[in-house]
């Protein structure tokens, strides 16, 4: 693999660590936004034996929940490029939490599947928010880092779940579930609205923290078309990878607690701690796929073969996963299904880091939202293959399969559209 770009040339470190307080607030949010997206996955069990679901009817729901979620990326996506982070990631929180809350009213598969539609509308801002933060706080040498870190939130607020959710519903019931959790969303929107600014706006930011964030170039805005975004390369790598990868996890994330509860017969008290573990691989993935890329740059190899170095790399962890169903050990399956997660996060920072790698802040939110949107697009329609897989044959078996191999050929699209990984030439 060519490298056309050179790392970022040494700029020392500042003392100044206001930066990282921004990426915490960010890592909560996006555990936050985990927490109340995956309550119904750890009820599920429960819920499907009081209101007769079928697995086609789950799927439904969580149909419709990646429906709204690749609608609203398309809409956040550009609204975050014109409003910016703050607001725009308050408007999603603020959305989201309203409507987690709201399935406390619901019981059916038609009531939940309405009241997952504007929570997959607010959680759907979520990443475009979060990413143009980190291109807005943090340089290129950084930003992978930075966005592992974040994401690394996703893997902890999975982990809380299934400790917190059973424990409320077995105290106050299944409704409750929803409320508890919705407040803390309502916390962190206060803090959020506080705390954040963007970088000049911040009294306390030290001139040498400002500089070293401020390090890289910045093209001036512009309005971008739709058809400019469209028509290059560089937007339908990001496309094609979140295609090809977001249905994987999504799967994982909504049908995880369904699989233990089956295959190893474990309830509500019990498949927490093979959550946990799975979730706290899934952690270490996100933090170390971002560290890999970074380090690499750091030690002086180019963008290029960083951050394609880190996707094989990723895709390689997740490969034994197909393994999962051959396993009659509950923790060997979780382990193997905790690795693929692993592979996932760190495959996901390094992509998530593509549209500021090769795009200005003004334009990469635009191609996030295409991204998101074509990985709920995928979603969808995983969500309904599941649903159809698990009712006529009820194995885990070929899910595992295409996830084993759907990071190689997210590897193989990417690299095929960015062949150097080198920024695009826009015409404004």
């Amino acid at each position: 693999m060519k490298d056309a770009v050179a790392a970022p040339g040494v700029i020392p470190r500042p003392r100044g660590r206001y930066r990282w307080l921004v990426c915490f607030l960010l890592f909560s949010a996006v555990a936050l936004s985990y927490v109340d997206r995956q309550v119904l996955g750890v009820l599920k069990p429960l819920l499907q034996d009081r209101y007769g679901w079928t697995e086609v009817g789950y799927g439904t729901i969580v149909f419709w929940f990646q429906a709204a979620y690749a609608s609203g990326y398309l809409v956040f996506g550009r609204l975050v490029d014109r409003i910016g982070a703050r607001t725009g990631y308050a408007l999603a929180v603020g959305i989201w939490t309203i409507a987690h809350m709201a399935h406390a009213a619901a019981g059916s598969v038609a009531s939940f599947a309405i009241a997952r539609i504007p929570l997959a509308l607010g959680e759907s801002g979520a990443f475009p928010a979060s990413l143009a933060a980190v291109a807005e706080w943090f340089p290129q040498r950084e930003r992978a880092l930075a966005i592992g870190l974040t994401n690394a939130g996703a893997n902890v607020g999975a982990v809380l779940t299934p400790l917190i959710v059973p424990a409320v519903t077995l105290a106050w019931g299944w409704r409750a579930a929803f409320l508890v959790t919705g407040l803390f969303t309502v916390v962190w929107l206060a803090a959020w609205l506080t705390l954040y600014r963007r970088p000049r706006e911040v009294a306390r930011l030290s001139p040498g923290e400002l500089a070293y964030i401020e390090a890289d170039p910045v093209p001036p805005p512009a309005r971008l078309p739709w058809r400019r975004v469209l028509a290059m390369r560089e937007t339908w790598a990001y496309v094609l990878g979140r295609f090809v990868i977001d249905p994987i996890w999504w799967t994982f994330l909504f049908w995880l607690p369904d699989f233990f509860a089956k295959r190893y017969g474990l309830d509500l008290k019990g498949f927490g701690p093979p959550l946990v573990l799975v979730y706290i691989l899934a952690d270490m993935g996100s933090v170390l796929g971002g560290w890999g890329s970074s380090r690499l740059l750091a030690r002086g190899i180019g963008l290029n073969r960083a951050r394609k170095t880190a996707f094989l790399v990723c895709a390689l962890v997740v490969a034994p996963v197909a393994l999962a169903m051959d396993t009659g050990s509950l923790w060997g399956a979780a382990i193997l299904i905790g690795l693929a997660c692993a592979g996932h996060q760190g495959f996901s920072v390094n992509l998530y880091a593509l549209p500021s790698d090769l795009f200005p802040r003004w334009a990469a939110g635009s191609v996030i939202g295409l991204g998101g949107a074509a990985g709920g697009i995928g979603s969808m329609a995983m969500a309904q293959a599941a649903g159809w897989i698990l009712q006529t044959t009820g194995s885990y078996r070929p899910i595992f399969l295409m996830a084993a191999s759907a990071y190689f050929v997210a590897l193989a699209l990417i690299h095929w559209m960015t062949p150097r990984y080198v920024p695009a030439r826009l015409t404004r």
